[in-house]
């Protein structure tokens, strides 16, 4: 099936290796791997969601009409990182563009490559599909984050804002 913006699904499928990381595409398998990180990505940012929003980003990251993707970073096969991506039209250029929504490295690993593999996945994943750029928030206080950000991508000078309804 064809997603939105005429985007392949077969371009987010592969692996890649970086190392001693492999960053691959969830499967239904990694379901409790995915939620134990995710779990804990959730707690870095002090914050909680409801079982009923796990099972629908889950349901989302198999949906073939959802233009959403989910990679895990592994070490020695066992998952120790993971990343989600957003595909979407921007009015700033022709091809679609990618919000890198969530990126999250076990803590214990930080500074081994992790993120840098996880985030070097999706530049090459959106590249084969045809996107024109990557972009990402994150937190002031995450220095160690924001450290590596600087060394793989521009930060933009925008300041976020945002309204709950």
């Amino acid at each position: 099936m064809t997603l939105p913006y005429g985007l392949n699904a077969n371009d987010f499928g592969h692996t890649t290796h970086k190392g001693a990381v492999t960053v691959r595409p969830l499967t239904a398998n990694d379901r409790a791997e995915w939620t134990r990180l995710w779990r804990l990505y959730l707690e870095f940012y002090e914050t909680e969601l409801p079982v009923a929003q796990y099972d629908l980003n889950w349901a989302r990251l198999f949906d073939p009409s959802e233009p959403v993707f989910g990679f895990l970073a592994e070490v020695a096969h066992k998952p120790v990182g993971l990343v989600h991506i957003v595909m979407h039209r921007t009015f700033w250029m022709d091809a679609p563009s990618c919000y890198l929504q969530d990126l999250y490295a076990d803590a214990a690993l930080r500074g081994t490559g992790i993120g840098r593999a996880l985030i070097e996945h999706v530049y090459e994943s959106v590249r084969a599909a045809g996107g024109s750029r990557v972009h990402w928030l994150t937190h002031h206080t995450n220095e160690v984050g924001r450290r590596l950000y600087s060394r793989v991508a521009d930060e933009s000078g925008f300041i976020q804002y945002r309204k709950v309804l």
